[in-house]
């Protein structure tokens, strides 16, 4: 995809790797929010931090990530980011976002968070943002690539392959529905 090999590597990366990257986050902030914050706080934020990555999910993926931009330049760097994911469905390096992309993401969202939140709040709330992300990411590559004998992943897989073989502006949840029903943009 670009003809410098450091760029390539940048745009691609194992599955595994934001399991790496971020589980020792989740568990720094877990722990210091269990530590500060009383039970109920806790859970609250946890909660809380769940449900809004559920929507920024949704979000970023309907209305960034299928955004396509009208210039070449900002047709390339759609491409990039997410248009080539739809071209190449089944590459393996192309599924979870690649550090390049997901540590400045999540940095930006953590100094919103901090901007917003008390730190009794704020460590528990970015845990389970950071959590519910994780969960995005690799259920995404499993999507791809596995086969489910359960009800409730052999539904988000269908889900998400409509998403891709039938309508590209439907089914932009990919760990959840939800907000697919909510904003009428389900299949």
């Amino acid at each position: 995809m670009f003809k410098r090999d450091w760029m390539e590597a940048l745009s691609k990366v194992h599955f595994s790797v934001p399991l790496f990257i971020y589980v020792p986050v989740i568990l720094y902030f877990g722990w210091n929010g269990f530590v500060v914050a009383a039970i109920t706080d806790f859970l609250l934020a946890i909660v809380g931090g769940l449900f809004v990555w559920t929507f920024t999910e949704y979000i970023l993926h309907r209305f960034v990530f299928h955004f396509v931009p009208a210039s070449n330049w900002g047709q390339r760097l759609h491409f990039i980011f997410h248009g080539v994911h739809h071209d190449y469905p089944n590459d393996a390096k192309r599924l979870v976002l690649p550090p390049s992309v997901s540590i400045p993401l999540a940095t930006g969202f953590y100094f919103l968070f901090d901007a917003m939140l008390p730190t009794q709040y704020l460590y528990p709330f970015f845990s389970a943002f950071i959590s519910g992300y994780l969960f995005y990411d690799i259920s995404h590559y499993a999507l791809h690539h596995a086969n489910f004998k359960s009800s409730f992943w052999k539904r988000l897989k269908q889900h998400h392959m409509l998403h891709h073989y039938t309508d590209a502006t439907k089914g932009y949840g990919v760990s959840s529905s939800f907000w697919d029903k909510i904003f009428r943009s389900d299949f």
